[in-house]
This record gives C-alpha cells, structure tokens and sequence, in this order.
C-alpha cells in the first residue's frame, strides 16, 4: 500500500525588481537547513489558494492578493518516507512586509543566483520555471 501524498503549497513571492523569497528549513525539521520556497501542508479540505493564504499568514505575517496568485508548476517528489505533491504558485502581490514569523532564516534573491544545490530537492524544480535573466538597472 502506498504512502498518503502529502499536498504542500509553496508561495513563489516576486518582487517589484525580480527578486524572489526564500526561507530556511529549521533545526529539528526534514530537510533542515536547506532553502526552500514558504509555504506548508493544506490541511484536509482546504482549497489551495485558500492554503497558501493561511501558510503565508502564518510563516511571513503577509496578506496575499489571491487575484495576484497563480499556479505556477505541481512537483510529485519522494522523499522516501513521504510522498510529497508540492503545488508552487507565484505571489505578485501582498499587503505587508514578509518577517520571520517562526523564527526561520529568510532571503531575497534573484533565480539566476540561486544555488540549486542549497535547495529542498523538490523546490529545485520550481527553481526550473522561473525566469533566469536578471534585470540591468538604468
């Protein structure tokens, strides 16, 4: 029998300039220490937008403008002792400035500088379908 699929969302925030918000994995957790896109599990039920809202809420104390989110891309991933569906959207728009609210380590960077070897093994693959350019400023 297989393992329940865990469905997580992931908030892909992109700033005015290109930039995009990444948050580390805490101490005590799988995967802790590597970099991935904030989010978290939908709980039973929950509409996806519905879910990255909350997890949004709760891991950076923002407000997202759900008319200004949208899929981006859905990863299957096997970590071996949980099967993960890792659903991305992209965030352009949210009220309030993305903080720390459970303590994790967050950055701003732009996709064409991000390692992908400091990544969740999943979150590599939304890395795959972001734009790679970085834009020269004036």
């Amino acid at each position: 029998m297989g393992l329940a699929v865990m469905h997580v969302m992931a908030g892909v925030l992109v700033d005015t300039d290109g930039q995009v918000l990444l948050a580390q994995r805490p101490p005590g957790k799988h995967l802790a220490g590597m970099w991935e896109f904030p989010g978290g599990k939908l709980e039973p039920g929950e509409r996806p937008a519905a879910g990255l809202a909350r997890e949004l809420r709760e891991e950076l104390g923002v407000e997202i403008a759900l008319d200004r989110a949208t899929p981006l891309v859905r990863v299957r991933w096997n970590y071996g002792e949980r099967d993960l569906l890792l659903d991305a959207w992209q965030v352009a728009a949210w009220r309030g400035t993305p903080r720390s609210v459970e303590g994790q380590a967050l950055q701003w960077c732009w996709p064409s500088e991000i390692a992908p070897a400091v990544l969740a093994p999943a979150d590599r693959e939304i890395l795959k379908t972001l734009p790679s350019g970085r834009p020269v400023r004036q």
